[in-house]
């Protein structure tokens, strides 16, 4: 990869209140601004950025430290921008942890990728073995992406599902699975969140 470097340290004043996101993380906003900079969302002209942020927001809302924050901005960089190589990356410039959350994140490392609905399938059979950081980081990532779709139907109606590979019936197949296995693996407020954003998806497609 071109162009990046080194994040700055971190003051051991800050490192001990787990509250303070530090220049670490600035680093990584930049640098996921940067990677993400040509790429819009789903059948707009929206900026990337505003995914990532976010789905960065909601892991924050609900109680992320700077790694899993870290890694909510960056975690589709390995699907969008770079595969293995751009995991590398991100572990030498963020760590093991954050490249292990990232790399969770991700449906499919492989080259070609597979069909969608294989992917999907596999990334929900895949949850139950994934820890719980990582797990929270994707439960928002989800969340994110379900706020979206829900405000899309609001003001553009079932023409939504045009955009997306697995259309109406797949989409909506796919966020109710995801909503039921995270709350079997993680229950709490973020998987009722995204349960109640998935009902409200769902009577909206009706």
């Amino acid at each position: 990869m071109t162009g990046s470097v080194t994040p700055p340290g971190q003051s051991v004043t800050m490192k001990s209140h787990p509250s303070f996101l530090t220049d670490r993380f600035d680093h990584a906003l930049a640098y996921a601004s940067r990677i993400h900079r040509l790429q819009t969302r789903k059948g707009s002209r929206i900026p990337y950025i505003s995914h990532l942020l976010g789905a960065c927001a909601v892991a924050l809302e609900h109680g992320a430290d700077e790694d899993q924050a870290i890694a909510a901005l960056l975690h589709d960089a390995v699907k969008d921008q770079g595969g293995a190589q751009r995991l590398a990356e991100i572990e030498r410039l963020y760590g093991a942890h954050v490249a292990r959350i990232v790399d969770d994140c991700t449906d499919s490392g492989r080259e070609p990728r597979p069909p969608w609905r294989e992917r999907k399938e596999d990334y929900l059979a895949g949850l139950a073995a994934k820890p719980v950081a990582s797990l929270q980081v994707s439960l928002a990532d989800k969340i994110q992406n379900a706020s979206a779709i829900v405000a899309d139907l609001h003001m553009q109606g079932q023409r939504v599902w045009d955009r997306f590979t697995g259309g109406r019936d797949g989409s909506l197949w796919y966020y109710r699975a995801l909503a039921d296995e995270f709350t079997r693996q993680i229950p709490g407020t973020g998987s009722r969140r995204l349960s109640r954003l998935v009902i409200e998806m769902e009577d909206l497609s009706r």
